[in-house]
């Protein structure tokens, strides 16, 4: 796998989301799985079904997860600074079309998070922004056409 960027933040999210797999979600679906046996006939029993349903889905992200936090590069954004935009920056842009602000960070793919402001760098408008600084317009394809925003402010904190 090739290497994976995140913030600190980010990689501490995917730890602490392991640990909590690996410590109360896979041992609590095991002793789901034993109870369920208990039960009898194993091939009508849609508790056991359910459980070890519950339980590929718990392997399978753990090896996910201990693949990506094996390939992580962390990067420290409190030590980049600048206004052009990179991996990491907090931006403030401005949308004419709306008369909107908007204020995002440029994140890794496995900690990006649009409900809280974190787009991933994989993102269409992180794309458009990339390389670009303060005052410059970034043209972005949506579903509903083409969108400019002019960066207000790019931040590392």
């Amino acid at each position: 796998m090739d290497k994976v960027p995140m913030t600190q933040a980010g990689f501490n999210a995917l730890e602490k989301e392991l640990k909590n797999l690996k410590s109360v979600e896979r041992p609590a679906v095991i002793e789901a799985i034993a109870e369920a046996r208990g039960h009898g006939d194993l091939s009508e029993n849609a508790e056991y079904s359910a459980a070890r349903e519950r339980q590929s889905f718990i392997e399978g992200r753990i090896k996910e997860l201990e693949a990506v936090i094996s390939a992580a590069q962390i990067i420290d954004v409190q030590s980049l600074s600048g206004d052009i935009v990179k991996f990491g920056a907090t931006v403030v842009v401005y949308e004419e079309e709306t008369d909107t602000e908007i204020k995002f960070q440029i994140v890794g793919a496995y900690e990006s998070d649009a409900d809280n402001g974190k787009i991933s760098i994989t993102a269409p408008m992180s794309r458009a922004l990339i390389g670009k600084s303060v005052g410059d317009i970034a043209e972005v394809q949506t579903p509903k056409g083409r969108r400019h925003y002019e960066i207000l402010m790019v931040m590392y904190i």
